[in-house]
């Protein structure tokens, strides 16, 4: 592809009857989701030539809701502007060129189903809605018409092209009404002949009826009589012809001059290749239609499956049709079309452009019915981009709408080349990775927990793996098999196997030889391999380092474990992260330094970025796990959550992260600088992926449900935007579809861990079963994509406002306890009235046996003629029938008669009883039968078990009890009441049931009183409820309740590591006391020493050093503290520092005298540190922290403890006499000052600690010590610094006498100034451009004193020939470095701008070679002309590396201050005050700048002094 950015838009939105339009000239736009997309068609598409000439342009945002209409105006010189209907009520009209909305209005009360421009009046838009109504609205006199035609649904509308006031309008029910808008909506014509929803309405592009042959149909004799009135033939109705396009399968074309139709169509059932028709086919249709203006005696339509057919409408005796791209049937459409829109390019071609449930937009030549090109589109959130490692070029894209796609990004006939794989798939894709060395092997994972491996050169469907994640699948890494998986003999081991991470926080490992195996959770190998006894953390990401040896962990709690196969030896741990870690990146292997393979990136729930230098942890292989508390470099912009990360395999250090801020942001890692920002999407990223060829070329995909290919040579902004401009992002974002609620409840998913929008912002239709809802469009066929074999699976992206959070029950429960207390207590305070406490007493109790008694309550007669049925049926040998019926009618004779009659009378009662509703009374009166049995099975199937039921259970025998018990323990679950259904468990001795069932409806409280209460202190049972709850807990923030729970699990541990998750000072300051109480010595300390950095950032020493104090180990930390307390104080006096202190300690007040003698009393009175022993110790503690170099972005409190660390060790080496450290410790904390451009500090450490210079140092050390070249580089810092402020003192506006200078005044001419102070090297702009250089005044005389002729002697120390030589060297390499980076960004502008300028390829390859290989230096005004050829900068690049590796290692090891920079420096004094520089001096600088000056960055200042 060519370097162009590139857009994989959403899909179009399905069911609207005009979702997408064209207009001649070439420009196509069609609804997604919430807004429109616009592609330029043709040859000004500005397509690479040879690819298809199509390109998406743009988009319309501003709807809140899905867009269910659109359609361009298609009146010459108004085709920029279109129309836009939405269900957020809206009709919307736009300029396409600015993509701004021209007006709007809300006239709709209901859904609106149905848009049109009319074709005859330029500013008419016609829309109607889902009630029947239809407005007309005027766009230039800003008026509206409400039209009322039909009370029914309306599903599309047309006006006509050849009457300004005629519309067709189809209805959901299948009528079709011409109506006349003129005469107030009044109907010219009702067509009936549908059954069921019209699609589609067109009409004939010719007004006569002459063009078409065709008859009326048989059944149509008589004249139509609309509305009950014959309507004389009008000019209006006469003479045109219209198609309908209805879901009952039929095409009908009407006459307008008759009002009825003349032909019906009746689509045909097309087989497929390798199988007969899908009996679904015919229950999921959409019948779209176009009529052609060039050939009106033709029609398309489209079919079942997608196809498209051209009927003959000459032959209406013969349905003839022919097929859209009949030779090739893999380039027709898989699914349903909804639109299709003719489109003429500028070149005079008729297109066709057709959109389809098959998330394709496919553009059909008319003149040969052959596709022309495919635009793929995504129906869902791209949650996942993997470049593969193999073939090159190919992109694969993991998407909510349960498809995999792979992307050919290097296609040269098209740019969109990509195949969709959704067999066995049924669920979001949420990862992917390929295979780094067989082709064509992508692993997926997915949002239900799947894993599966795609052969994507084939068409099988995928193996799966038999082991699924209980939850969302995150992240898929290919690794070497660890010993722990057994594949039988070592032969038949794989090289590599796939690591799968879920959202329950497991890692398993799959044999991809044998994925219907069992795989294997490599937490069991990691809790062997290192003995470890607490609860291993959630995982949430996993990454191989490149060469296969180290594997990084991200947890939930943030931290990353790193361990080393085979067996997983954890080697280190990385506390940096305090929230969920998403991303983890290790750097590639070929960067041009091999060390920086070991540069591991990681992105959180925080919105900082943290790069770890891995290489002295694994190279050292530490025999028991090292900590990690520093960051070697950290990156800091975004305002919101990183959810990806990718290193550029073109650079070396530079990195791409993807967050929830809605951008993506290119940094230099190395030097902590942001790059370049990309804000193209419309939501929040997901993914982002650095192409493997262009160096330029970035891919991104978010929750928009986009994929951009975008430039960073092309990005506007350098960083992410904070504050308004987020804010803007945001509302963007929040503009995007809401869901719509629907009717029908649908089961409440859970959300994964990980971030909520991996699970909570789409909906998925394939699991539960419901409709398919695509682009926020509903399936109203009820469709159930998932039980289709042949076709892709359909999901449900709509975007959620929020996940739900279920707060565990227990605490509802509190509530309604403390809720009933109150009304307990109310009841008291206020009485109920006497009244109403009789009236209860008045009440009667409900009679037993309320049909007997009213049966004793009739008439005389009907009383005395019981007596004499009782009396015969008592004094009778032999009951008669007539006796027997009447003994059954007047059943409440049982009472009087035998047991059997009674049991007939309570029978008849108990049912009369069960019907009223009272089925207490029905289970009396069968215990007074004596059917206990009976009643309990009635009560427990009806669900109508009681207390009091179950109380006289026990009569009825002990298993009866036992069975009546768990059956209403099983009906009180039913009813919520879990916790007394615990109660009546424990009644009958089922602890454990009850327990289990407490624990799994989240009442954990109760349920751990109940195991305590009842089990055995070490029943493992007690131990899991404490960590299951204490998990939840955790998970929903609650960490003191969560410590409680890990502490009475006996895992203090995880209880101090919980504590510690919120990352203020006081909660780390508790988990490191409580990690001392319990032994846990190294988490106590690095908790404490967190803490203690949590409040130098507020500046609260005596809180630091309290909390420092916690461990003993900490009492190196704790001097570094106090030097540093004492140098900020320092500073704040020199009024040198930023802000101030609020609480300093003590013993800072009455320190006095030099600095290092101020420090090592108060560590003597404060900490007791007197003897060698504890300096020794102390040296030993301090030396094992190893701090990253700095920046000039290193934040200046985090620069300050860095080198107060390195000046603790110096004052520690020089108490105990250990001058090499102290000498190499003093160096490298003046050397991270001057790599932070802090010149400040440097001049400060030095006038603290080396006030009489460093000769002493040398006395020190002696000749042969291996430390001298590190003192060289000392001395040389020392002298760099002085000779800076000498040079400033003489550009002070009048400078006065000083240590440097003496002024005396008389009359001399003025000394002209010719350089500014920044002329003197780029490298010190940053950090001295603030210092002022004007003009010399007048009358000045100035002279030496002894201290600045001391420097100027001493700069000979600086006029280092082999440091000259190295510098020179290593110049030269970034200078090459530099112009190839800069060779291959201006060859692609130039691509880019003969692409967008569409030039026809005139240079041949090698011209624009040439071109490109000019060197940056040509844009210099004196080296216009030189260009610089590809192997003369190898050669170049070549050269300068042997040299640097000649230099011996002491002189590399060590930095040294630039030394063509100080001889400018020296010659800017000269050119001022020529006295004060000796001949000697200015010999020796002349010829080291004649040597070394020839890199670009010294050429300039060297002219400026010797020509």
């Amino acid at each position: 592809m060519g370097p162009e950015p590139c857009t994989l838009p959403p899909s179009p939105n399905w069911y609207c009857a005009r979702c997408s339009d064209a207009v001649p000239g070439g420009l196509f736009g069609f609804a997604a989701r919430t807004s429109v997309f616009l592609v330029r068609v043709g040859p000004g598409a500005g397509a690479i030539p040879g690819t298809p000439p199509f390109r998406v342009i743009g988009e319309l945002v501003g709807h809140m809701e899905r867009v269910s209409g659109f359609t361009f105006s298609h009146h010459p010189g108004q085709y920029n502007l279109c129309a836009t209907s939405s269900d957020d009520g809206t009709v919307k009209i736009w300029d396409v060129e600015t993509k701004k909305v021209v007006t709007e209005h809300a006239l709709h009360q209901h859904t609106i189903s149905a848009l049109h421009w009319s074709p005859q009046i330029k500013d008419l838009i016609i829309s109607g809605d889902e009630k029947g109504v239809v407005f007309c609205y005027w766009l230039n006199r800003n008026d509206s018409q409400h039209l009322f035609i039909e009370p029914r649904a309306i599903f599309c509308l047309t006006c006509s092209p050849h009457h300004e006031d005629i519309v067709a309008i189809g209805y959901k029910d299948g009528i079709v009404v011409i109506t006349d808008i003129s005469k107030k909506g009044e109907i010219i014509h009702r067509l009936r002949g549908h059954d069921d929803e019209i699609h589609s309405i067109v009409w004939c592009p010719l007004p006569s009826e002459e063009c078409l042959s065709i008859n009326q149909e048989e059944n149509s004799e008589e004249p139509e009589i609309p509305n009950g009135k014959v309507i004389a033939q009008t000019p209006v109705t006469k003479g045109c012809y219209l198609a309908t396009g209805s879901k009952d399968q039929t095409i009908r074309i009407w006459s307008c001059s008759r009002g009825r139709g003349v032909m019906t169509l009746k689509l045909p059932f097309l087989k497929r290749r390798g199988g007969g028709v899908d009996p679904t086919v015919k229950e999921r249709l959409w019948l779209a239609l176009h009529w052609p203006k060039e050939q009106p005696t033709q029609l398309v339509s489209s079919c079942f499956g997608g196809e498209l057919l051209l009927w003959d409408l000459t032959q209406s005796w013969r349905r003839k049709y022919t097929l859209f791209s009949a030779s090739s049937e893999g380039l027709n459409h898989s699914r349903i079309v909804f639109n299709l829109c003719p489109l003429q390019t500028e070149d005079g071609k008729q297109l066709l452009l057709s959109t389809s449930m098959d998330r394709d937009v496919k553009c059909w030549d008319m003149a040969t019915l052959e596709c022309c090109w495919t635009l793929p589109s995504l129906g869902g959130f791209a949650y996942s981009l993997a470049f593969s490692p193999v073939d090159m070029g190919c992109l694969a894209i993991g998407v909510g709408d349960g498809m995999i796609r792979v992307w050919n990004t290097l296609s040269i006939k098209n740019n969109y080349d990509v195949k969709h794989f959704w067999q066995g798939v049924k669920s979001k894709v949420t990862a992917l990775c390929w295979h780094p060395t067989k082709e064509g092997c992508l692993a997926f994972g997915t949002d239900d927990g799947k894993v599966g491996l795609y052969d994507t050169y084939s068409n099988k469907p995928p193996q799966i793996s038999s082991t699924y994640h209980k939850k969302t699948v995150y992240t898929l890494a290919w690794g070497p098999p660890i010993p722990a998986l057994s594949f039988g003999g070592e032969g038949d081991r794989p090289s590599l196997t796939l690591y799968s991470c879920g959202g329950e926080g497991i890692v398993l490992q799959h044999n991809p030889w044998k994925l219907s195996g069992e795989a294997f959770d490599i937490n069991k190998l990691i809790r062997d391999t290192n003995s470890i006894k607490y609860k291993l953390p959630v995982h949430t990401e996993i990454s191989w380092k490149a060469d296969g040896k180290i594997m990084a962990l991200g947890n939930e709690d943030g931290s990353i474990e790193i361990f080393q196969v085979p067996n997983l030896k954890l080697i280190c741990t990385i506390q940096q992260h305090h929230k969920l870690v998403n991303a983890i990146s290790w750097h590639h292997k070929h960067g041009s330094q091999p060390e920086l393979s070991y540069l591991m990136a990681s992105g959180s729930n925080n919105a900082v970025i943290y790069v770890h230098n891995l290489k002295t942890v694994i190279e050292s292989n530490p025999e028991s796990p090292v900590t990690i508390t520093e960051p070697y470099r950290t990156l800091s912009g975004h305002t919101a959550k990183i959810t990806s990360l990718a290193w550029s395999p073109h650079h070396d250090g530079r990195l791409v992260s993807a967050s929830y801020d809605g951008t993506a942001q290119v940094w230099d890692t190395l030097r902590e600088e942001p790059l370049c920002n990309f804000r193209g999407h419309r939501g929040r990223l997901l993914c982002v992926a650095w192409s493997p060829l262009d160096p330029d070329c970035i891919y991104s995909g978010a929750d928009d449900f986009c994929v951009y290919k975008w430039l960073i040579s092309m990005q506007e902004h350098s960083r992410p935007p904070q504050g308004k401009k987020s804010i803007e992002l945001e509302k963007k974002r929040l503009s995007q579809p809401k869901p719509k609620l629907k009717k029908k409840k649908r089961p409440i998913s859970r959300v994964p861990v990980k971030q909520e929008l991996y699970g909570g912002n789409e909906e998925e239709s394939i699991r539960e079963g419901s409709r398919p809802v695509e682009n926020g469009v509903s399936d109203q066929e009820g469709e159930e994509e998932a039980r289709e074999p042949e076709v892709p699976c359909g999901v449900v992206p709509l975007v959620a406002n929020e996940p739900v959070i279920c707060t565990p029950v227990s605490l509802g429960l509190e509530k309604a306890k403390a809720t009933v207390n109150n009304k307990v207590t109310l009841l008291k305070k206020d009485p109920p009235k006497e009244k109403t406490d009789t009236l209860i007493k008045k009440r009667k109790a409900r009679s037993m046996l309320p049909l007997s008694t009213s049966l004793d309550h009739r008439s005389k007669e009907e009383l005395h003629q019981d007596c004499l049925v009782l009396a015969t049926a008592k004094h009778s040998k032999e009951l008669k029938e007539d006796v027997s019926a009447d003994l059954e009618e007047r059943f409440h004779l049982g009472l009087f008669t035998d047991r059997a009659a009674l049991y007939r009378m309570i029978e008849v009662e108990g049912k009369g009883h069960l019907e009223n509703g009272h089925p207490d009374l029905f289970h009396q009166l069968m215990l007074w039968k004596g059917d206990l049995k009976g009643v309990l099975q009635t009560a427990a199937e009806r669900g109508e078990l009681t207390d009091n039921l179950v109380a006289m259970a026990p009569v009825a025998g002990y298993h009866v009890w036992l069975w009546a018990v768990e059956a209403f323990a099983k009906q009180l679950c039913f009813q919520d009441q879990y916790v007394k259904a615990a109660s009546h468990l424990l009644s009958i001795h089922k602890i454990y049931e009850a327990v289990e069932l407490l624990k799994s409806n989240n009442f954990y409280r109760e349920a751990i009183a109940i195991a305590k209460a009842r089990l055995r202190p070490e029943d493992p049972i007690l131990k899991d409820l404490y960590l299951s709850w204490g998990a939840i807990l955790e998970k929903d923030g609650h960490y003191a309740l969560a410590a409680k729970c890990y502490l009475g699990a006996t895992s203090a541990y995880d209880a101090a590591k919980v504590l510690a998750k919120k990352g203020d000072a006081t909660s780390l300051r508790t988990a490191a006391e409580l990690a001392l109480i319990v032994g846990e010595n190294d988490l106590s300390a690095s908790l404490a020493f967190r803490c203690a950095q949590e409040l130098l950032l507020v500046r609260n020493w005596v809180g630091a050093q309290d909390a420092l104090q916690l461990h003993e180990s900490l009492k190196g930390q704790r001097l570094v503290f106090c030097l540093l307390e004492l140098l900020t104080k320092h500073l704040e006096e020199r009024q040198l520092s930023e802000g101030k202190s609020s609480s300093y300690n003590t013993w800072t007040a009455g320190a006095k005298g030099p600095f290092v003698e101020r420090v090592t009393a108060v560590w003597k009175s404060a900490f007791s540190l007197e003897t060698p022993e504890q300096y020794q110790a102390a040296c030993q503690q301090l030396q094992k922290i190893k701090y990253p170099s700095a920046t000039s972005n290193t934040p200046s409190k985090q620069l300050l403890l860095h080198i107060c660390h390195d000046l603790t060790l110096a004052v520690l080496g020089q108490l105990v006499a250990s001058w090499d450290m102290a000498v190499e410790a003093l160096l490298r904390a003046v050397v991270r000052s001057y790599d932070a451009g802090n010149f400040t500090i440097m001049q400060e450490v030095y006038s603290a600690f080396l006030p009489e210079g460093c000769d002493h140092l040398k006395d020190k050390l002696g000749a042969q010590c291996p430390t001298i070249p590190a003192f060289k580089s000392l001395e040389a810092f020392f002298i760099y610094g002085h000779l800076y402020e000498f040079w400033w003192s003489l550009s002070r506006p009048c400078p006065k006498s000083s240590v440097w200078v003496k002024a005396t005044h008389g009359k001399t001419t003025s000394i002209e100034q010719s350089q500014q102070l920044d002329n003197a090297s780029p490298e010190e702009n940053d950090t001295k451009a603030s210092q002022p250089e004007p003009n010399r005044p007048v009358e000045l005389h100035m002279r030496l004193t002894e201290e600045s002729e001391r420097i100027l002697n001493a700069c000979k120390e600086l006029f280092s020939e082999k440091h000259a030589s190295l510098q020179n060297s290593q110049r030269t390499v970034a200078e090459v470095q530099e112009t190839l980076a800069e060779m291959i960004h201006q060859h692609q502008r130039s691509q880019l701008c003969k692409s967008t300028a569409n030039s026809p390829d005139k240079n041949e390859p090698e011209q624009e070679a040439e071109q490109s290989l000019s060197s940056p230096q040509s844009q210099c005004k004196e080296e216009k002309n030189e260009t610089v050829s590809l192997p003369e900068l190898t050669k170049r690049l070549t050269e300068a590396n042997e040299r640097i590796a000649k230099f011996p290692e002491s002189i590399k090891n060590w930095p040294f201050p630039d030394v063509l920079e100080c001889c400018l420096v020296l010659f800017h004094i000269r050119s001022q005050h020529p006295g004060f520089m000796t001949q000697e001096m200015q010999q020796q600088a002349q010829e080291l700048l004649q040597k070394y000056s020839n890199t670009k960055v010294y050429r300039r200042h060297f002219q400026t002094f010797f020509t």
